[in-house]
């Protein structure tokens, strides 16, 4: 299975903010929309960052409240691992293991097209196991 059918189960929406705009402003978005993480995307829609809870958690931990009124472009995680519409589940289980992250944007010649989480991987990974453990069953039933 690839990121590309990932995509079209699960629509291509990412929700993304200006890397001025706030750590509040930041994490009233990742509430109105229950995510965990959002994209900090820069002049031509380009990403330049992203911001997850653990960035916040680890922001108020150093600074305290003040951490509120900072920039994102100050708080947010500016290496973001991506990945492509070819790139396989397996793929992106490793990177997000080895990374130790849950999300990851998914690029076309840079623009930014979707985002993967982890619990998008783990439903597509059962989906996989659920089909295979049918076939098995079938064929058992045959033999």
């Amino acid at each position: 299975m690839t990121v590309k059918t990932i995509l079209s189960t699960k629509g291509s929406e990412v929700i993304t903010i200006a890397p001025a705009a706030t750590l509040e402003e930041a994490i009233a978005v990742l509430a109105r929309n229950r995510i965990g993480a959002v994209v900090v995307v820069g002049p031509e829609q380009r990403v330049i960052g992203i911001l997850s809870e653990r960035d916040v958690v680890r922001a108020l931990s150093e600074h305290g409240a003040s951490a509120l009124k900072q920039p994102l472009s100050q708080t947010m995680t500016r290496v973001v691992v991506t990945c492509g519409e070819t790139d396989t589940v397996s793929d992106l289980m490793e990177r997000m293991t080895h990374g130790r992250f849950r999300h990851i944007p998914v690029l076309e010649q840079d623009r930014l097209i979707g985002i993967i989480s982890i619990g998008d991987v783990v439903k597509q990974r059962l989906g996989e196991m659920e089909r295979e453990s049918e076939q098995l069953r079938g064929y058992i039933q045959t033999v």
